[in-house]
């Protein structure tokens, strides 16, 4: 079993270990103070407007349509439109995050094996996988995979398949890719439902290098990810979902305002069964990376796993600077702490998503 400041893991992961060997992020250049925001989208519900006026988020980079000239407000988007914004956007802050990811591994798309999308705020067949074959310059016998519509957790989801690929193929590449034009899934109406989307989520994607090595003496730079643990709510399917309208023939984003309590009501439970299974406990833990789910849910989660102020100071940044990016956010927390050079070898690490289902992710990491 894995113990504090080992190298050692547990029987059931095989010799293989993989590493988080670069992380890398992109957002629309284009950023809104919140005020800004509920102009350009006309919120005027009180409550919505609370909300904009909260510290928790500062600005959001997003894709929005310019103003209409009559109106001063955001020019209105049909279905087809929000469709080809998510195309569109995709391309561009994927392209540009899977480059950022690769030229820190100092990597080129001709090495990656493997290429693993996730999304949930648009839907392409073939999928964005495909697209960024196409476009930017994969191999033909590249491994493809897309996540879709597992929302805000599935970053977690779509990185467990590819540790455990690259655990199997020493020397190999893997790419996980977490894409999200939240802005492709707005609807715009009077209704505190949609205002408080509106006023949450922001555009961005994020990439991670992950690549395997068996202890050959080999040293890889980056985090290894020890082991996963999840955790389903099955009796809050219905918290957080995606329902069709038909009047304006859009899918409008549904969010329990219960939801923060109810994650941090369980999440002691997945992450307390991660630790325990490696030997470890929550004292074991110098670093935690979550998503950055509103400030409601870092403040619950944060005093269901006793954690103080530093220990979600990224989180909180990655919030503030962008907003709820979904299924990426976590990346970028992870990207933040890596760059502030402050891990030693041995430091152990968690990293946590949640989201529709409702379910929880976890992570173990230990640095290196």
């Amino acid at each position: 079993m894995l113990t504090h400041g080992s190298t050692r893991y547990p029987p059931s992961l095989g010799g293989g270990t993989a590493v988080i060997a670069a992380v890398g992020s992109a957002f629309p250049d284009r950023s809104y103070s919140q005020e800004e925001v509920g102009e350009l989208l006309g919120l005027e519900n009180r409550a919505v407007k609370k909300l904009l006026g909260s510290a928790h988020i500062q600005r959001r980079h997003l894709y929005l349509p310019e103003k209409d000239p009559r109106t001063g407000r955001a020019r209105a988007e049909s279905a087809a439109e929000l469709h080809a914004k998510f195309r569109d956007g995709s391309l561009e802050i994927g392209s540009r995050a899977i480059h950022d990811a690769l030229d820190a591994a100092s990597l080129s798309p001709a090495d990656v094996d493997y290429l693993l999308c996730v999304t949930s705020s648009g839907f392409m067949v073939p999928g964005l996988s495909s697209l960024f074959s196409r476009e930017l310059g994969f191999r033909r016998d590249l491994h493809r995979a897309d996540v879709v519509g597992m929302g805000c957790n599935a970053g977690l989801n779509g990185m467990s398949p590819l540790v455990q690929w690259a655990r199997n193929h020493p020397g190999r590449s893997a790419l996980l890719v977490c894409c999200e034009v939240n802005s492709a899934i707005y609807l715009v109406d009077e209704t505190a439902r949609t205002g408080i989307v509106n006023s949450l989520f922001g555009d961005g994607a994020a990439a991670a290098v992950i690549t395997g090595h068996r202890g050959d003496g080999t040293v890889l730079a980056g985090p290894r990810v020890v082991d996963f643990e999840s955790f389903c709510i099955p009796e809050q399917w219905a918290a957080m979902r995606f329902d069709w309208e038909a009047g304006p023939g859009k899918w409008s984003f549904f969010l329990d305002r219960d939801i923060p309590y109810v994650i941090g009501f369980n999440i002691r439970e997945p992450v307390e069964t991660l630790l325990k299974r490696n030997g470890l406990d929550l004292s074991s833990v110098a670093h935690w990376v979550l998503h950055t789910g509103g400030g409601v849910v870092i403040d619950s989660v944060k005093l269901s796993l006793g954690l103080d102020e530093h220990d979600v100071r990224h989180t909180r940044s990655v919030l503030r600077d962008y907003g709820n990016i979904s299924s990426g956010s976590f990346l970028v927390s992870l990207q933040r702490l890596l760059a502030e050079g402050r891990t030693s070898a041995g430091d152990l690490g968690v990293m946590v998503t949640m989201g529709p289902g409702a379910q929880i992710e976890t992570a173990l990491l230990e640095f290196g």
